[in-house]
C-alpha cells in the first residue's frame, strides 16, 4: 500500500459502477496513472488506507480477466 500523500496530486477516476443511484451502493473504486506508467487503485470512501499499485500488464490482465467473466463468483 502507498501513503495518501504520494499521489495527491493524481487525477483519479472513479468507476461507473460504484455511485449509490445505479447499484453500486456506493462501494467507491477509484484508479489513477502514475507518471511511470504502473496504475494506482483504491477505495475512495478510504483514501487514507493508500492505494495498490499495478503495471500496466497486470492491469490489462485484470480488466480482460474481469470482461471475460473470471471474477462473477466474487460479486
Amino acid at each position: 500500500m502507498s501513503k495518501l500523500d504520494e499521489y495527491a496530486d493524481l487525477t483519479w477516476r472513479k468507476s461507473s459502477f460504484s455511485g449509490g443511484s445505479n447499484g453500486g451502493g456506493g462501494q467507491c473504486v477509484e484508479a489513477a496513472a502514475l507518471p511511470d506508467g504502473r496504475v494506482a487503485v483504491r477505495n475512495s470512501n478510504h483514501p487514507e488506507d493508500g492505494a495498490v499499485l499495478f503495471t500496466r500488464a497486470e492491469m490489462f490482465a485484470w480488466v480482460q480477466g474481469v470482461k471475460a467473466g473470471e471474477f462473477d463468483d466474487l460479486t
